[in-house]
């Protein structure tokens, strides 16, 4: 069985050592149509870091993006559900608009903040370039369907869909 089969069938407190396995702070599950991924950490922190470099590595070859040029990203919510959706939004936006792709974040800030939810980030990457980046799929957005955050003794898991 493949690693993400047996994902499938996990508990999302089963999740995290199951998928530390893969060596990578992420995996993606099996979804028909758009890009279902489970971003792990030993906090939520580096949970929500590594579910930004899962979907920009929907997007391309994320190990090729040289993390040249830093940027910073701040986000707030009113949940946590609602700061990973915003988090991930912020980047797609960012990437779009700037024409960039990113590999590399570092969350310096993740908590409550004035009844709701913050997050400020450091993020570094690169100008997208078509003769060194692959274009896989595009992501047309983050969803709430299906989102997950759930947090174990040994660490965090968060599971999002990509429209893709």
């Amino acid at each position: 069985m493949d690693a993400a089969n047996s994902l499938k069938h996990c508990s999302p407190h089963s999740l995290y050592g199951k998928v530390m396995e893969s060596q990578k702070g992420y995996t993606f599950l099996e979804h028909v149509a758009d890009a279902y991924i489970a971003a792990y950490g030993k906090d939520l922190a580096e949970a929500f870091e590594n579910a930004a470099v899962a979907m920009f590595d929907v997007m391309t070859d994320v190990e090729k993006v040289d993390p040249e040029v830093e940027d910073y990203v701040e986000v707030s919510g009113e949940d946590e559900y609602s700061l990973l959706y915003n988090w991930l939004e912020a980047l797609l936006v960012k990437a779009e608009i700037e024409g960039m792709l990113y590999s590399k974040f570092k969350i310096t800030e993740l908590g409550k903040s004035n009844g709701g939810f913050r997050l400020k980030a450091k993020i570094w990457g690169e100008k997208f370039n078509p003769e060194k980046h692959l274009q896989k799929v595009g992501v047309k957005a983050v969803t709430y369907h299906q989102m997950e955050i759930a947090r174990e003794k040994d660490g965090a898991v968060v599971k999002f869909i990509l429209d893709i």
